[in-house]
C-alpha cells in the first residue's frame, strides 16, 4: 500500500534537516521544537501528579479523624431519636458504619496554660466503625474511655502544649455556667489524661479532645448524643449519599459530608491546582508555537522543492499537508516522549527524591516542619489525558499558518534564481 506523498515527505522533512544531514535522526531546530513539548508535558504530569499526592495525603489524614457525613441536630441540641436515626442511616447501602457522637467547644487548664478545645464525646465502641483514628487506638487510649472515669484522649500536640502526660490531671471549663446565689459560676471538671493520639493532622492534634459520650452528656448537660458519624464504601460517595439520607431522614437533622466539612481548603487546594495547570500550560504553548519558527524556516528551506511539486502537479492543500505532518510529528513524538518522562518520574518519586536528597545533602521536606516527610505523587487519568491533548492541539494550531504559507509559494519565483 503506497504511502500518501504528503506523510512521506512530511516524515523525510522532519528527519532531514541540515543540521544533521552528516550525524542526526532528526535535525535540530525539530528536536528542540520536540524537547521543549517534552520538558513542557513532563513538568505538567509531575506537578500535577504531587498536588495531588499532598491533596490525597491530607485528605487521608483529616479523614483518619472525621467521618464522611455527620448527622446532627438542627438547633444544636441532643438528636430526638438517635436510634431511630441510627437504624435509618444503617438501611443505606453505602454506609458501613454509624456512631452516635456529641461535638462542642470548651476550654482545657492545667495551672495557669489554658487552650481553647473541641470536644468530641464517642461510644469507644462503635467508634472504630467511623474513623481510623479509634481503630488505631481501640486496645489502647480507647478502652481506658470508660463512663463515670471522666477520662480524656489528647490529641499529641495539645497535650505537649499543655505538658501533660497519661495520667495527668487536667481541668475542663464547659462554656455558659450554672447560675448560684454569689452569680453565674462557670461548670469545671477534673479530668484524667488517658491517652494521646498523632493523627498528622496538626487541627485535630493541637485542638481535639475525645472522651466518652455519657461523660459528654453529663459535662455539658445534654439529653443525649447531639449527631450520628457516618462511613461509607466509597468516600467519593458521600455529596450523594449525604443528599439520599437528607431526603429519607424522618427527623429534622443537618446532614453534611466531609467535603462540605472542609470545603474552603479543598477549594483552595482546586484553585491552586487549576491555576498551576494555566502556568504550566503556557510552558507547553511556548514549546509549541516555537513550531512556527521552524517550520517557516522549513519553508523557506525548501522553496525550491515545493515549486517543483507544484509544477508535477501537487495541489496547495497537498503542499499545506507537507508541512502540518511535520509540525505534527514533532508535536506527537514530544508529547510521547513528555508523557514517558513524566509518568517515570511521577511513579518513582519516591525513589528519586530521596536519591536527589543523598546526592545534595539537604532535605526538601525537614521533618521538623513538615507533616509529611516524603514527596507524595499521585498520576491522574483526569489529569494526563488532558495535557496530551492540549500538546497536541497546541502543537496542530502552531502548523497552520507556515503550512498555509508555503501553499501559498508561487513556483515561477521560487525557481527564478535556482
Amino acid at each position: 500500500m503506497q504511502l500518501p506523498y504528503e506523510l512521506i515527505l512530511g516524515w523525510r522533512y522532519t528527519r532531514a534537516g541540515r543540521a544533521t544531514r552528516r550525524n542526526g535522526f532528526i535535525s535540530f531546530i525539530s528536536g528542540v521544537s520536540m524537547l521543549g513539548i517534552a520538558l513542557g508535558v513532563a513538568a505538567l504530569i509531575i506537578v500535577l501528579s504531587v498536588m495531588n499526592g499532598f491533596q490525597k495525603e491530607v485528605r487521608d489524614r483529616m479523614l483518619g479523624v472525621v467521618s464522611h457525613i455527620e448527622i446532627v441536630s438542627q438547633d444544636g441540641a441532643a438528636l430526638p431519636n438517635v436510634q431511630h436515626t441510627l437504624a435509618q442511616v444503617k438501611a443505606h447501602p453505602q454506609v458501613t458504619g454509624a456512631s452516635p457522637f456529641i461535638a462542642t467547644q470548651a476550654l482545657l487548664a492545667r495551672g495557669e496554660d489554658m487552650k481553647g478545645t473541641m470536644v468530641r464525646g464517642i461510644d469507644p465502641a462503635l467508634e472504630p466503625e467511623v474513623t481510623d483514628l479509634a481503630v488505631s487506638l481501640q486496645g489502647a487510649a480507647l478502652n481506658r474511655l470508660v463512663a463515670g472515669s471522666f477520662g480524656v484522649v489528647l490529641g499529641g500536640e495539645l497535650a505537649r502544649s499543655l505538658g501533660v502526660q497519661t495520667g495527668d490531671k487536667v481541668t475542663l471549663i464547659a462554656p455558659g455556667g450554672q447560675m448560684t446565689p454569689a452569680g453565674i459560676v462557670p461548670r469545671l471538671k477534673q479530668m484524667t489524661v488517658v491517652g494521646s493520639f498523632d493523627s498528622g493532622h496538626y487541627e485535630y492534634d493541637s485542638g481535639l479532645v475525645l472522651m466518652h459520650i455519657e461523660d459528654a452528656a453529663r459535662m455539658f448537660r445534654l439529653e443525649g448524643p447531639s449527631g450520628v458519624r457516618v462511613r461509607l464504601k466509597d468516600l467519593h460517595q458521600a455529596r450523594t449519599v449525604a443528599a439520599e439520607l437528607a431526603a429519607t431522614l424522618t427527623d429534622p437533622v443537618l446532614v453534611q459530608d466531609w467535603t462540605h466539612q472542609n470545603r474552603t481548603w479543598f477549594a483552595a487546594v482546586q484553585v491552586e491546582k487549576r491555576m498551576m495547570f494555566i502556568i504550566l500550560t503556557l510552558i507547553v504553548a511556548v514549546a509549541a508555537f516555537n513550531l512556527v519558527s521552524t517550520l517557516v524556516m522549513t519553508v523557506t528551506d525548501k522553496r525550491a522543492d515545493i515549486a517543483i511539486l507544484r509544477t508535477l502537479g501537487a495541489s496547495p492543500s497537498g503542499i499545506m499537508g507537507i508541512f502540518v505532518v511535520q509540525g505534527a510529528m514533532v508535536g506527537v513524538m514530544g508529547t510521547v516522549c513528555g508523557l514517558v518522562l513524566g509518568l517515570g518520574v511521577a511513579f518513582n518519586i519516591d525513589v528519586i527524591v530521596p536519591a536527589l536528597e543523598h546526592l545534595l545533602g539537604a532535605s526538601f521536606l525537614p521533618r521538623d516542619v513538615y507533616l509529611i516527610s516524603q514527596m507524595p505523587s499521585d498520576p491522574q487519568q483526569g489529569d494526563i489525558v488532558p495535557i496530551a491533548l492540549i500538546s497536541l492541539l497546541l502543537a496542530f494550531a502552531a502548523t497552520l499558518y507556515p503550512s498555509w504559507r508555503a501553499s501559498r509559494v508561487n513556483p515561477a519565483e521560487a525557481l527564478r534564481y535556482e
